[in-house]
């Protein structure tokens, strides 16, 4: 090779941008919906031009089945997860799947949303509450409320036998003291529907074949927002909530490009995404976005993610027992 040749070669790698010279490759798999997870990936790649992520999406229980499958053949594929909900990410600590990283960003969030060692961080605040039509007789305040004679056969709500959200919502009502299982024999007395998933709620609700429903935040805020005759209440007691974590898998094979990723969606700037997705940021000191009220409003219930875990099935069983006799 001529000297000139040499000099143009190395002219041309130097004019590449810095992507394609030396690029590293992070996977993700995730369950956002596939607008937000671009959103998310274009968003990091953007801050990090040195990393491209390839993602796989797929609903939480499909996307675990795959991943699970992956695993039991000692292939690792993900670098990073970001999922749905924290009990899923407590069975993946649970079979030693996940890796222990504390990031400096953990400081501006609540200690109740991520792990304590650092196998997961919570990533935004998906809360349950109450949707009412705006023609309803009556404005319930609080969870109580729906299992008041006046409510009777008219309210609707997802099935923990569906729905993550709804399992976890189960499994927070029954473990306040001044709920409790009592509550649920209450509703189911009172004939509430419990059956599908939080769309189902939204469509009962929004057309007025039931007057109040049980729903995620989000769904009944962003569509009174666009017109729907029907408003969202956050209950006095306190809200459920799903929170989407972000985890490193403990066989990632660029751990150090993951962990960048985590602090990245955990940094004000990633949780700015999260409110122009228009969620609720799970960072300390965040605005809300429109439609919700201030963050000091709305108080979250305890949660422990790992009891959960040992409880699913048998809560699942007794709300069966109680729904379905």
């Amino acid at each position: 090779m001529t000297f000139k040749k040499t000099l143009l070669i190395c002219a041309a790698t130097l004019a590449l941008p810095l992507s394609a010279q030396a690029q590293e490759t992070l996977t993700l798999y995730t369950s956002q919906p596939n607008k937000d997870a671009q959103m998310t990936v274009d968003a990091f790649e953007a801050a990090n031009p040195d990393i491209k992520v390839d993602w796989v999406r797929d609903g939480t229980t499909k996307l675990m089945t795959k991943l699970r499958a992956e695993l039991s053949s000692g292939v690792v594929k993900p670098d990073v997860l970001l999922i749905a909900d924290s009990v899923t990410m407590e069975s993946m600590v649970a079979d030693d799947y996940l890796y222990p990283y504390l990031s400096e960003e953990r400081d501006h969030y609540e200690t109740s949303l991520y792990s304590e060692q650092g196998y997961y961080y919570g990533t935004k605040l998906i809360t349950t509450g109450i949707v009412r039509h705006q023609k309803a007789a009556q404005t319930p305040v609080d969870w109580v409320d729906l299992a008041k004679p006046e409510y009777k056969n008219q309210v609707a709500m997802p099935s923990p036998l569906y729905s993550g959200a709804a399992l976890i919502h189960l499994a927070t009502l029954t473990s306040d003291a001044s709920l409790g299982w009592n509550y649920y024999e209450q509703l189911n007395a009172n004939q509430v529907k419990a059956q599908g998933g939080n769309g189902g709620v939204l469509k009962a609700v929004a057309s007025g074949t039931k007057p109040y429903g049980v729903i995620v935040d989000f769904l009944a805020i962003r569509e009174a927002a666009k017109g729907s005759p029907i408003e969202f209440i956050f209950p006095k007691t306190g809200v459920s909530m799903v929170t989407e974590p972000v985890a490193i898998m403990k066989g990632a094979k660029n751990k150090a490009a993951a962990e960048r990723f985590v602090d990245f969606v955990l940094s004000e700037k990633g949780q700015d995404l999260v409110l122009e997705q228009g969620y609720l940021p799970a960072r300390q000191g965040m605005p809300v976005p429109a439609g919700f009220p201030a963050r000091e409003n709305i108080r979250l219930m305890p949660f422990d993610a790992a009891q959960t875990l040992k409880d699913n099935e048998a809560n699942k069983a007794r709300f069966s027992k109680i729904f379905e006799g």
